[in-house]
């Protein structure tokens, strides 16, 4: 082990440990190959060389603290003392979530300058299990938008095409962790922005059951839209990370009461006889050609599992109205908690969502919940026939970074900021726990993931069946262009 005080900047150095796999980063400290220090100044080092091009982490760790904290954990292991799970890992938080002392601005000038005074426990939980919290990744503004763009910090741009959006609103989540400046990274999703951007950027995100993932705080508590999640570049150690943040810990009235722990098990199952429902799109939504030839191609991955593949879809009517009401009750509910200077400054499609809510009455909440209802039961009915349901992450490959969103597809118009990726929001409002994971890479180099959605709260099941595809399918994916520039 080389001395820790010393920054390695040799580019070889960096590329093995950047390249690693959290699993592989923390089996190395075990063995007392690699300490978290020089982890951690590889992961800095990339940072460096690639952040300024792609705006994926907009505020970066104090290098000196963090030094300070990857010594501290060098110097407890040496006595045998082990962190936790996450051990000496750079890991990542939304600009959505509050740190204690780090600047949060939720993508808005609003909040420009804001350094909130307490973490949020999503961070507290991270920091128990020995992670290093490397740096806040960029965001949306509130999150609003599956295209990562704020007028605080740019926008953040695809490592694989710098042309093209990294999706969001964990785009910034998305691509540091394909660029390897951090092997783990926190980020959120309520319409699909754990997904949609893992997929264009070709990592793995995972929309958790609601309350697996306790979020505090926040200001409503019996929201389950909108979720905290794992990201990373694979199943296991998405999982792993999902180990650390999950769990009951008295702070929500939604949370789940399994332990986080269950999730560190081996990932291993035999999927033979399993019925699978299998989609290359939904009635009524256009979806580009090669996105659904990539995702049909999967069909025998799942098969060679012993799997039996079934082409079918859930009874997802009213999803549609479900979602844009529960969103515009959640976002709207937010941004009430500005005074009206403050939310004169927020982008038009937030003033759209608060549009809705403004007209939203009792009545109309009462009969959205009784809806929403109605379509988890017949997803509950439909999961219960197929225990897993895997169909496109994305309607379309990622689009040009300077546009704020789609407005046609395919002969389709049209005239909402999220109408472009419905194939992710329509199955937020079910409560099924999604993983999204990459399958394949298109002509033009982009990125084409597949979502598997499954039986409510088996998030388990989810990431034994996205590692079991992992390991068939064997994708070798070539690094982002961005890194390979590098060389």
């Amino acid at each position: 082990m080389s001395d820790p005080l010393q920054l390695d900047t040799n580019p070889a150095v960096t590329d093995s440990l950047c390249d690693a796999s959290a699993l592989t980063l923390l089996d190395l400290q075990r063995k007392r190959e690699v300490s978290a220090t020089e982890i951690l100044d590889a992961h800095l080092a990339r940072i460096e060389a690639v952040n300024p091009r792609v705006n994926a982490l907009v505020t970066i760790g104090d290098a000196d603290v963090l030094r300070q904290r990857a010594r501290h954990l060098d110097e407890r292991w040496a006595r045998g003392e082990w962190q936790g799970p996450l051990h000496g890992l750079p890991v990542s938080q939304k600009d959505l979530t509050a740190t204690r002392g780090v600047r949060t601005t939720f993508g808005s000038k609003v909040f420009e300058h804001h350094v909130p005074t307490q973490d949020a426990l999503i961070v507290r939980r991270c920091d128990a299990a020995g992670a290093l919290m490397i740096g806040k990744s960029n965001t949306p503004e509130f999150g609003a938008g599956s295209h990562t763009f704020n007028e605080v910090f740019g926008v953040t741009r695809n490592p694989w095409n710098l042309d093209k959006s990294a999706g969001g609103s964990s785009g910034g989540a998305a691509a540091s962790v394909a660029c390897g400046m951090n092997p783990l990274a926190c980020g959120s999703d309520m319409g699909g922005s754990l997904r949609n951007p893992a997929a264009w950027n070709a990592v793995v995100g995972l929309r958790p059951s609601p309350g697996r993932v306790p979020r505090a705080p926040d200001i409503n508590g019996w929201g389950t839209l909108g979720v905290d999640g794992p990201m990373a570049r694979n199943v296991a150690d998405t999982a792993l990370l999902l180990s650390a943040i999950a769990g009951p810990g008295g702070e929500v009235a939604t949370e789940l009461s399994e332990p986080g722990a269950l999730f560190a098990r081996p990932l291993q199952r035999d999927f033979r006889g399993t019925r699978i429902a299998f989609s290359t799109g939904l009635a009524g939504l256009p979806v580009d050609p090669e996105i659904q030839r990539t995702v049909q191609a999967q069909a025998h991955m799942f098969e060679s599992l012993g799997c039996e593949v079934v082409f079918a879809d859930p009874d997802l009517s009213d999803a549609e109205e479900v979602f844009r009401m529960e969103r515009a009750w959640m976002i709207g509910t937010l941004v009430q908690q500005l005074d009206v200077d403050a939310q004169a400054l927020l982008k038009p499609e937030i003033e759209d969502e608060c549009r809705l809510h403004r007209s939203l009455s009792a009545a109309d909440l009462g009969q959205m919940f009784v809806r929403k209802t109605a379509l988890f039961q017949r997803m509950r009915n439909f999961m219960n026939e197929h225990p897993f349901y895997v169909l496109p992450a994305t309607q379309m490959l990622p689009f040009d970074a300077d546009l704020r969103w789609p407005a046609s597809f395919m002969g389709q118009a049209y005239t909402s900021y999220i109408d472009w990726m419905r194939i992710c929001w329509y199955l937020s409002s079910t409560e099924s726990p999604v993983l999204a994971v990459p399958c394949g890479i298109s002509a033009s180099g982009l990125p084409i993931g597949l979502q598997i959605a499954g039986r409510y709260r088996d998030d388990w099941g989810v990431l034994q069946l996205g590692h079991a595809y992992e390991q068939a399918a064997a994708h070798s994916l070539p690094r982002p262009p961005v890194i390979d520039a590098l060389s």
